[in-house]
């Protein structure tokens, strides 16, 4: 009898706790909530890799808003453009906060970081140095021709690759991602260094926010996941080793130059971004330090890096999947641009189609899968439902993205679906670089970026596969190809003559 108790007491215990978790839920009315809700753990035992993936189902089976208890962490998950939109006007600074990951203590250097700070004065400072005098219209501009010469430099190294490899196979992550690095970073010619941001920018991923089990069981670390912070320390350590080099090289060059031409400080306006930062730190030192000029500058090398290249490999993936996507797109461009010469940036705007293409890209496989996680300052109502204060918001873009409510035959590549699309007439179905005052600051960079790189790339190649594609995705907070892209590169007949003269 007394045994029969003994065992009888702890699933009594289990029994009561889920119940009493089920109708608090209901009498509080916060969002449905899949039952039932375990202890410690809660519905962690209900997720599967990749994490949009498994969210998705969750949300197919219980709607569009839903209540999670991740471990200790509430989540509110969202998966309705329209409940976005909610959060993201309506409740906009309630949800500008971001929760209290490991990432952000260690890669955002203690939450001081752009993506990881809250919503303070410095947060706001921190937006307004990217969006005025990083990344602005004016800027984007005046240093367009540091993107052409970037592009210029991988086309002549692909041209000589074709010649020179008789196989001529391409693997396209490392050629894009060099690219990528070289506009954000540095110019070399050599990709050692773009090789090894690529390692470290591969170690980040792979404990990234949302997908970090001791964020939401901090028990776990003494139950075989105790090194995870000391492995997200050490790749923190080469990040910030990695940028400090970076930085002192800018600094080194601003001061060489200072020092052989008198006006070479006059005008900010031709100088990359590490010396646009390095010029406000002269004026106001105690703000811009090198630590804070660090942390900047790795957010937007990082994301604009890494996110683009896959992007466009997940583009390439698809163009080789779809070749008559790919030969409209080629022949958009040789109407429009002509064979005389390379694609330039005032050309976007009459290429809908590779726009288009783009934007179909971002939409099957979107940079963030889940948007960064915001953490709500206090209580509010969410589509009827009550949000407590501290509740983690997720909102799931891969599942918007891909919901035939929303798209018609979401999971078919159709770049002309968004030859009609205006931004803002039609409902926030799209959004892969967020919404509301924590939307990506990048996404006119970004866009400019890979569209003219894959542009560039279309009209002086000719692409065919060397195998069948595998479009599976590996995890990580990008969804990146699981199997990275190779792929033979032809020279267009009249490349040869172009580069001769440019």
């Amino acid at each position: 009898m007394d045994t029969l108790m003994y065992l009888s007491t702890p699933v009594l215990f289990l029994v009561l706790y889920i119940t009493s978790q089920y109708f608090y839920h209901k009498l509080k009315n916060h969002p449905p909530s899949p039952f039932p809700v375990l202890p410690f753990i809660g519905h962690m035992y209900m997720l599967k890799k990749p994490f949009h993936r498994s969210l998705s189902e969750i949300s197919k089976k219980y709607g569009p808003i839903i209540f999670l208890k991740l471990g200790s962490r509430p989540i509110l998950l969202i998966s309705s453009p329209s409940l976005a939109e909610e959060c993201f006007t309506k409740h906009d600074i309630i949800f500008a906060n971001r929760p209290s990951f490991l990432n952000g203590k260690h890669y955002g250097y203690n939450y001081t970081g752009l993506p990881w700070c809250s919503y303070t004065d410095h947060w706001r400072n921190l937006r307004k140095i990217a969006t005025i005098e990083l990344l602005s219209s004016t800027r984007l501009q005046t240093l367009s021709h540091v993107r052409k010469d970037e592009i210029l430099i991988m086309i002549r190294k692909l041209f000589q690759l074709s010649k020179d490899k008789s196989d001529r196979v391409v693997h396209v992550k490392v050629a894009l991602f060099e690219f990528m690095f070289n506009y954000y970073g540095k110019n070399v010619e050599s990709s050692k260094e773009a090789k090894i941001f690529q390692e470290i920018v591969n170690e980040s991923s792979l404990v990234g926010p949302a997908t970090n089990v001791v964020d939401f069981l901090p028990f776990m670390k003494w139950f075989g996941y105790k090194d995870t912070e000391k492995t997200i320390m050490s790749i923190q350590e080469k990040r910030d080793k990695y940028m400090q080099n970076l930085i002192d090289e800018h600094r080194n060059i601003m001061e060489s130059d200072a020092s052989s031409d008198d006006n070479a400080n006059g005008e900010k306006e031709n100088k990359i971004m590490a010396q646009i930062l390095l010029s406000f730190q002269k004026q106001e030192p105690e703000y811009y330090t090198d630590e804070m000029i660090k942390n900047l500058l790795l957010v937007l090398i990082q994301a604009g890096s890494n996110s683009s290249a896959d992007t466009l490999e997940w583009a390439f993936s698809l163009l080789l999947d779809n070749p008559d996507v790919l030969t409209r797109a080629q022949a958009e461009i040789d109407n429009v641009v002509g064979r005389e010469r390379l694609i330039n940036e005032s050309d976007l705007t009459q290429l809908p189609y590779l726009c288009g293409i783009i934007n179909e890209t971002l939409r099957l496989h979107p940079a963030g899968p889940l948007l960064l996680p915001h953490e709500s300052s206090k209580e509010c109502t969410v589509g009827g439902f009550l949000v407590p204060k501290g509740t983690i918001l997720l909102v799931n873009v891969w599942d918007i993205h891909h919901s035939s409510k929303l798209w018609e035959d979401p999971e078919k590549f159709k770049p002309e679906r968004f030859q009609d699309y205006e931004e803002g007439k039609s409902e926030r179905k799209f959004m892969p670089f967020g919404h509301g005052r924590r939307a990506c600051p990048g996404e006119n960079l970004a866009l400019r970026n890979v569209i003219m790189a894959l542009g560039s790339l279309i009209q002086c190649f000719d692409w065919e596969k060397v195998s069948e594609i595998d479009m599976n995705e590996a995890t990580g907070i990008t969804a990146p190809k699981i199997k990275p892209l190779t792929t033979k590169c032809n020279p267009r007949p009249f490349v040869d003559k172009l580069l001769s003269v440019i």
